[in-house]
């Protein structure tokens, strides 16, 4: 019982020691703000700012869900088609790869000529640079169904998409959790690249503007604000994960 509690509290036990040793550090050797400022300082442009931070920060977030949602739907289709077939599998698997080593960011100037200076370069950013996770998990979930178990079920009479549906995919939804918890935080890192660049609006815009008008306590508050959304989300999928999937961890209890 004691090291549950222990690791429960342990995330937020370093977290205030990080930020204390933060503070000490600017603090005490005299850091100036201007180049970085102290976790009290990061606070009081948070309460300062509050309110443009907040909408900037709302915007950012319904346009990374956007962009997440369609690649959870493109990811499962292609992840299900690639999986599905070792045809598919050898054929578009490393094309795949070889599409997600590019960097997404070089994406927005071409996306900026497409549609224009707005949501629609953030949520193809976020998409591009989510789906992939997604897509390769559950791919690799349905690729890696044991042959001595579809072997047993074809003797049982199941077919080809029975087996699919109704033992790879519920198989593979551990893989998909997972998947789901790393292209969140991916999502975001798009949405707020795409901002720098290519929007007036959203917490990457706050942060050109604020680093150009030396408010660097602001610039931090907005990355604070980012990864709190992105830990919140994080967190959100996890709880889902271990109340849907807590057979497939040894030691879970629900």
């Amino acid at each position: 019982m004691k090291s549950k509690t222990i690791e429960r509290w342990s995330p937020w036990i370093f977290l205030v020691s990080v930020v204390l040793l933060w503070e000490l550090i600017c603090s005490g050797f005299g850091v100036s703000e201007f180049i970085f400022p102290s976790p009290s300082r990061i606070w009081e442009q948070l309460v300062e700012y509050r309110d443009v931070i907040l909408a900037h920060a709302w915007r950012t977030y319904w346009v990374t869900m956007v962009g997440f949602g369609i690649a959870i739907l493109v990811g499962v289709m292609l992840g299900f088609i690639i999986g599905s077939s070792r045809i598919a599998y050898a054929a578009v698997y490393p094309l795949m790869t070889a599409f997600n080593a590019l960097p997404k960011a070089a994406f927005v100037p071409i996306l900026v000529v497409w549609f224009g200076i707005g949501v629609g370069p953030a949520i193809l950013t976020a998409f591009l640079i989510s789906f992939f996770p997604i897509m390769v998990n559950i791919a690799t979930g349905l690729a890696t169904l044991e042959p001595e178990l579809e072997d047993v079920l074809r003797v049982l009479g199941a077919k080809r998409w029975d087996v699919l549906v109704k033992v790879g995919l519920p198989r593979s939804m551990p893989y998909f959790f997972g998947s789901l918890k790393v292209a969140i935080t991916l999502a975001f890192v798009g949405t707020t690249v795409s901002e720098m660049t290519a929007s007036n609006e959203g917490i990457g815009y706050l942060l050109i503007s604020a680093g150009s008008a030396m408010q660097m306590g602001l610039a931090f508050g907005g990355l604070v604000v980012v990864g709190v959304m992105a830990m919140a989300m994080y967190e959100i999928f996890d709880y889902i994960e271990r109340h849907t999937t807590g057979w497939a961890h040894r030691g879970s209890q629900h």
